[in-house]
């Protein structure tokens, strides 16, 4: 997560936290790896009939497709605030890098090192106190 912070601390794109963390590897997966029934492979080209085909024709039979699509954050509609830096990111202040630089106001719960459920969560309670002091105005969190 630091890595990811980092780099929207200095205003670059941030990383899936995945790309940085890694996906933890437990026994079971261990397993299903070394018995062959776990096997990454790149993103196929098409679907087809029966399965799957890559762009270089190889196919793989299927009987289902199960698509971890993942995530990524879509930012568009704020263009006309201006906050990207020149280097494509968006720079990130405030203790856990959710307050957008340029306007202290904004804060993007779920972009960076908040982009997790477990990030998420602490990253909004933390939002919200940002909030609180900058605008000055009495909210209550639950604690």
């Amino acid at each position: 997560m630091a890595l990811v912070e980092d780099r929207v601390r200095q205003g670059l794109p941030p990383g899936s936290v995945v790309s940085v963390t890694g996906l933890p590897v437990t026994p079971a997966i261990q397993a299903a790896r070394e018995r062959g029934a776990l096997k990454r492979s790149p993103m196929f080209s098409e679907i087809t009939e029966h399965g799957i085909r890559w762009a270089d024709g190889s196919e793989q039979r299927a009987d289902v497709i199960l698509w971890c699509t993942g995530f990524r954050s879509s930012l568009d509609h704020l263009a006309p605030l201006q906050l990207r830096e020149a280097s494509g990111g968006i720079l990130m202040t405030g203790r856990l890098a959710t307050q957008v630089a340029k306007d202290p106001r904004i804060h993007l719960v779920g972009y960076g090192p908040s982009a997790s459920t477990i990030g998420a969560n602490r990253a909004g309670g933390a939002a919200a106190r940002e909030l609180k002091t900058f605008l000055d105005v009495p909210v209550n969190l639950g604690k």
